[in-house]
């Protein structure tokens, strides 16, 4: 087996404050916004400071920290409204690109709004740009969208432990009670947004908390004997939800309390936009 080797310089969790479209109870006001930054460098970039023992030789990841926060501080003390969390990894994307320059390759951002859906644990999205794409960023605008470039990189989506009760199980006492379901769900956006105004909506801009409390009322309603029932119906109900920018889904889903020497059981899938006809 081949395995390239990488160079990556990153931060995981920077902790900011921003307006990012509407929070869990539907406000446009500021929230708790984690964001990691991954600068995917040059191959074999990072061996001059391996060697130097000095910091000068690579990308200072302190000034990457200080970068991001005084971005995103500046435009909260601006009274800046991102529409959307693409807007907002544009701006950080922008500004990883700057203090890095030719020395990376990608950047990788993905922020995290612990607060965005009330059933879940957390929600986030995942960009990856190329450095060919850093070079529209340079026509960015104030509000981190860009001007130039019309077609955004894909994004990953991800709900985290979003916990349901459902009526599951093949022994008796399991049809008599709702059980913790919890549920990972993975969005997998190919090129789903186009760039706009920052006072405009995006047209494939998707509710997915709205989309969390569609899910939790479909399955408050329902039984299944097995997990591979639910986790089906969920990829289904996900596909059918979304509009044809999410191209792939995969559904997690753990029960906690099945077996008693194990932490949890379950089962997890993924499903193509094309598969969901033949879904049975």
């Amino acid at each position: 087996m081949t395995v390239n080797t990488t160079d990556i310089v990153f931060l995981d969790s920077i902790q900011l404050t921003a307006a990012v479209g509407t929070d869990c109870w539907g406000k446009s006001k500021p929230q708790l916004v984690l964001a990691s930054v991954y600068l995917h460098l040059k191959p074999s970039f990072l061996d001059a400071c391996g060697a130097s023992d000095d910091v000068t030789d690579s990308v200072h990841y302190g000034h990457l920290a200080k970068a991001v926060s005084a971005l995103v501080g500046e435009k909260a003390r601006s009274g800046v409204h991102y529409v959307s969390v693409h807007a907002l990894i544009e701006d950080v994307t922008r500004a990883a690109f700057e203090l890095a320059g030719e020395s990376a390759d990608a950047v990788r951002v993905v922020v995290d709004l612990p607060k965005q859906i009330l059933l879940a644990s957390g929600f986030s999205v995942e960009v990856t740009t190329p450095r060919l794409g850093a070079a529209d960023t340079s026509e960015m605008d104030g509000t981190g969208e860009t001007a130039r470039n019309p077609v955004a990189p894909p994004a990953i989506v991800r709900i985290k432990d979003l916990v349901l009760p459902v009526l599951i199980g093949v022994n008796p006492p399991e049809r008599l009670a709702r059980q913790r379901v919890i549920t990972n769900i993975t969005f997998f956006e190919r090129h789903p947004h186009t760039s706009f105004a920052s006072s405009e909506p995006r047209p494939s801009e998707i509710d997915y908390p709205a989309l969390a409390q569609r899910l939790y009322e479909l399955i408050n309603t329902s039984s299944h004997l097995t997990l591979e029932k639910l986790v089906l119906e969920l990829c289904r109900a996900c596909l059918q939800a979304t509009p044809p920018a999410v191209e792939m889904v995969t559904v997690r889903c753990e029960k906690p309390s099945a077996i008693s020497f194990a932490h949890v059981s379950g089962v997890e899938m993924t499903r193509r936009r094309e598969e969901i006809g033949t879904i049975g």
